[in-house]
């Protein structure tokens, strides 16, 4: 791996010297060692604090593979169940709709679901939600009825209906959110109260949280967005910091270090490095797998491209889902095996972690939209150069 290291050290300042990306923070790991970091670039264009390996960012929906493991965690515990209905603890779910269209008058036209709402379902997005920003129906919806958006972290943001009957197909969407209140009924504590007992203490991530606190804030990155001429500029954003609900699909702040070690615990089964134990071995072994058989992760279509682009990774590879992660099911381009697990976030955030190989990495920028056309490329570049000093 040192031989590449400074290749992969060439790739990120280039980027962040040709205007790429504001500033990027980049590691990857064995189940025991850090193979690479590095940091470049700004924590906001126009500042003068660089952007350094403890940098907090918006790690946005990276956050639903935690969640996720929160949940796997009761379920294992028998606190919850994958296939029973999930109204059974959170009993709002029971009352969820399906948007089958809108009448003549734009008044939404909805129905009752065939089937209830499982945790299987919400961990593996084939639930029937989605998201405005991936959907004009629901975009729509929004409008007609008013509802703010998740980023407010608002009760209300949760009142969309389906867009499908539970279980019928793969779509993006609030349904860890919905987990996160699970994890709350069950366990009587607020969700990020829970994940710091469960999983950031043992783990050791002490920079992550819903909640930024003074230390973290002094290390925090602006989120920036790109202009139709490519350039970038920092923007005002922040989850709310007093939310109705913590959002247990995109809510948290973290740095590349201490997601890595939620990385690694999945490479060591269950385990943190310091040998405290998270999740049982099956557990890990069962969110590993395809859960929604032979439907697959389809192309995000964009309705709202100051947030978005058209989002896929690696077209034309068969993705499936498990519990929480994408799977791919072929050798990726960048090297990662089959069976390899990953996602990112709005901002620009990436992870993956692939079992097979053992190794796991972590990118971290702050740019909207997502899936951006120099930021993403960037990242599987990176992780292609990781696999290159595998070998």
């Amino acid at each position: 791996m040192s031989a590449i290291h400074s290749k992969i050290d060439a790739l990120l300042a280039n980027a962040v010297a040709s205007g790429d990306v504001p500033g990027v923070v980049a590691m990857a790991t064995d189940r025991t060692e850090l193979l690479y970091s590095g940091a470049y670039g700004r924590r906001a264009l126009g500042a003068d604090a660089p952007m350094t390996l403890d940098t907090v960012v918006w790690i946005a929906s990276m956050t639903k593979a935690i969640t996720g493991a929160a949940a796997m965690r009761l379920v294992e515990r028998g606190q919850l169940q994958l296939d029973a209905p999930a109204s059974a603890w959170v009993p709002e779910l029971g009352a969820v709709q399906v948007l089958e269209g809108f009448d003549a008058g734009g008044v939404p036209r909805l129905r009752a679901p065939v089937r209830p709402i499982t945790l299987r379902h919400l961990l593996t997005h084939t639930a029937g939600y989605g998201y405005p920003v991936w959907s004009e129906a629901l975009a729509r919806y929004h409008e007609v009825r008013d509802l703010p958006s998740t980023s407010t972290c608002r009760h209300a943001a949760l009142l969309a209906p389906l867009l499908f009957d539970p279980g019928e197909r793969w779509n993006y969407g609030i349904n860890i959110e919905w987990v996160g209140k699970m994890i709350e009924a069950v366990s009587g504590q607020r969700l990020g109260v829970y994940l710091a007992e469960h999983l950031f203490e043992p783990l050791g991530m002490t920079s992550t949280a819903f909640k930024i606190n003074p230390d973290m804030r002094a290390r925090l990155a602006k989120v920036h967005e790109r202009a139709a001429d490519g350039r970038l500029a920092a923007i005002e954003f922040e989850v709310p910091q007093e939310p109705e609900f913590e959002l247990g699909g995109g809510g948290l702040y973290s740095t590349a270090g201490d997601y890595l070690r939620f990385v690694r615990m999945i490479l060591n089964n269950g385990e943190s490095s310091t040998g405290a134990r998270v999740l049982a071995p099956e557990t890990v072994y069962l969110m590993s797998r395809n859960h929604i058989g032979e439907l697959s992760v389809v192309r995000m279509q964009s309705c709202m491209l100051n947030r978005s682009n058209d989002a896929e990774f690696f077209p034309g590879i068969v993705k499936r889902w498990g519990l929480t992660f994408m799977i791919n099911e072929e050798v990726a381009p960048t090297g990662r095996s089959p069976g390899g697990l990953a996602w990112g976030g709005l901002a620009n955030t990436y992870f993956w972690i692939d079992r097979k190989r053992s190794v796991g990495g972590v990118y971290l920028t702050q740019v909207l939209p997502f899936a951006d056309d120099r930021s993403l490329p960037l990242y599987l570049e990176f992780e292609k150069m990781v696999y290159l000093g595998k070998h």
